[in-house]
């Protein structure tokens, strides 16, 4: 069975969060200015986000193989995403969980043969 659908939120809810992530970035590295400390708690939640994106990445690519460990790695994709970054992270946790589920959930069709009498 073809799960493009799952794959292709997958990826695209991916690409959302390095978005979300160099976002959170960004605004770390402003706030690491304008306090003069160096180091922000935004730095390290982005590069958290920016790997949580890459396994959502390979969990869109393995839902093709094998869909149950492909959507159970979009899942913890979507949820550490979340957790790390709430606002940056939103519709990338809403694809990921959707692809997640849908590859976890949804059945596969046996092959049937043709029987020739």
């Amino acid at each position: 069975m073809k799960r493009t659908t799952e794959f292709v939120l997958g990826l695209i809810g991916s690409i959302f969060g390095f978005f979300g992530a160099i976002m959170a970035l960004f605004i770390g590295g402003v706030d690491a200015t304008i306090n003069s400390s160096g180091e922000s708690s935004i730095i390290s939640s982005g590069w958290v986000a920016i790997a949580l994106s890459i396994l959502g990445i390979i969990g869109s690519v393995m839902v093709k193989g094998k869909p149950k460990v492909g959507g159970i790695l979009m899942l913890v994709s979507a949820i550490g995403g979340l957790i790390s970054i709430f606002l940056l992270y939103l519709l990338p946790f809403v694809l990921l969980l959707i692809a997640g589920l849908m590859g976890i959930f949804r059945k596969t069709k046996p092959k049937t043969e043709m029987i020739s009498a």
